[in-house]
């Protein structure tokens, strides 16, 4: 998942918007995640599949979410970071 910082938002608006049509990124500030910017079709997908607001534990999740987030998962298990593009 990408990262930007929220100067980069503020600076590169064009950049940041286009790479969250094709994937949420991550919006931090001072160096640290406080958002999440995806397309309008992305967050109507995963609202639709689940409560966007639920926490699950481990092995809980839905088949559908976890087809979202399966491959990060992964990535970040074998010790990727977090700046990889998707």
């Amino acid at each position: 998942m990408r990262s930007f910082s929220t100067h980069d938002l503020n600076k590169l608006v064009g950049e940041v918007t286009d790479a969250a049509t094709k994937a949420p990124v991550i919006i931090t500030r001072h160096r640290k995640p406080r958002f999440i910017m995806m397309s309008y079709e992305h967050y109507q997908r995963i609202s639709a599949t689940t409560d966007p607001r639920r926490a699950y534990a481990a092995g809980e999740a839905p088949p559908e979410l976890m087809g979202l987030l399966g491959d990060k998962i992964a990535k970040l298990a074998n010790g990727e970071g977090y700046d990889d593009e998707p």
